[in-house]
C-alpha cells in the first residue's frame, strides 16, 4: 500500500508543469499550507492563484528538475500519510530548493489523492 501512495506521489511531480495532469492528483477541495502562502488555501482556485502568483514574480530560469525524495509514508484503510523533501535543482548555479512535505491523500476507488498539503522551505 505504501508503494501506491509513493507512486502517487512520484508520477504527480513528473507531471509538473502539465497543470491538469498534475491536479489529477489532488482532490479538488484540498487545503494546503505553503511557506510562500500567509493563509491555509482551499480548493484548486485558491492553488491556481498562488501558482500565477509566483510565476508573475519568477526571477531566473525555472529549475531543470523537481523531485521528491526521503520518502517515509503510511496508510490506514483509505487514509494515507507520505512524509518527503521536494528538491529542485537549477541549471545556472544557484543552490538546490528544498521542501519538507507532509500530505495527506485518501483513497477513492484504485486512485489516491491528496486532500491536504504541507511544504517548508529548508533554509
Amino acid at each position: 500500500m505504501t508503494d501506491d501512495l509513493t507512486r502517487t506521489i512520484s508520477a504527480m511531480y513528473r507531471s509538473l508543469g502539465d497543470r491538469p495532469a498534475f491536479d489529477a492528483h489532488l482532490h479538488p477541495d484540498l487545503t494546503i499550507w505553503e511557506s510562500d502562502a500567509n493563509e491555509l488555501l482551499t480548493g484548486l482556485a485558491a492553488l491556481h492563484d498562488l501558482r500565477d502568483r509566483r510565476a508573475s514574480h519568477r526571477t531566473g530560469s525555472p529549475p531543470v528538475s523537481v523531485a521528491p525524495e526521503r520518502f517515509h509514508a503510511e496508510s490506514w484503510g483509505d487514509t494515507g500519510l507520505v512524509r518527503y523533501v521536494l528538491r529542485a535543482r537549477h541549471g545556472d548555479g544557484r543552490p538546490d530548493d528544498c521542501f519538507r512535505v507532509t500530505d495527506v491523500l485518501r483513497r477513492e476507488g484504485s486512485t489516491w489523492r491528496i486532500v491536504h498539503h504541507h511544504a517548508e522551505a529548508v533554509r
